[in-house]
């Protein structure tokens, strides 16, 4: 029997370990549900929702090239409305917004972009420069003078 992704197997516990339980599937083959995919809610002991020897419906989630089968219990269970989470619009993927929180600009280069040491260092030391300059600007506005008194000086 081919083992697929997607197929629902029905299988039999023959172990419990603490990340998870080995279930032997139809035709001889075993695979393992991680204790994330036991339940929908948080699994602290899997104990208290599995035991040795009980029959369980499973979802195969993938089938690596060693022929390691990861299966999931939770995902045959339909979420309830409430429990679904929205899902937020996509953005093109062309369309970035400059990191401003780490003081890059829209004329910073893209992620996959590669750049020289001396390209990167150059854009470090600008970039350093304008904090400077700003926080120089603040907190010389708020000494109300350019500069430092000359009073008592003769």
């Amino acid at each position: 029997m081919q083992i697929e992704e997607g197929t629902i197997l029905s299988g039999k516990v023959t172990g419990l370990t603490d990340f998870g339980a080995f279930v032997e599937l139809e035709g001889g083959k075993t695979g393992m549900v991680h204790i994330s995919e036991v339940a929908s809610n948080y699994v602290k002991d899997i104990k208290e929702h599995l035991t040795v020897g009980q029959e369980v419906k499973t979802k195969v989630i993938s089938v690596s090239p060693e022929g390691k089968i990861s299966l999931s219990i939770k995902r045959l269970e339909e979420q309830p409305k409430e429990q679904q989470r929205p899902q937020r619009p996509q953005k093109p993927r062309g369309e970035r917004r400059p990191n401003v929180w780490n003081g890059q600009k829209s004329s910073a280069p893209a992620e996959g972009e590669k750049q020289s040491f001396e390209d990167m260092m150059a854009r470090f030391k600008q970039v350093s420069d304008e904090k400077m300059t700003d926080l120089k600007r603040a907190s010389d506005s708020k000494r109300g003078s350019g500069g430092y008194s000359r009073r008592g000086a003769k």
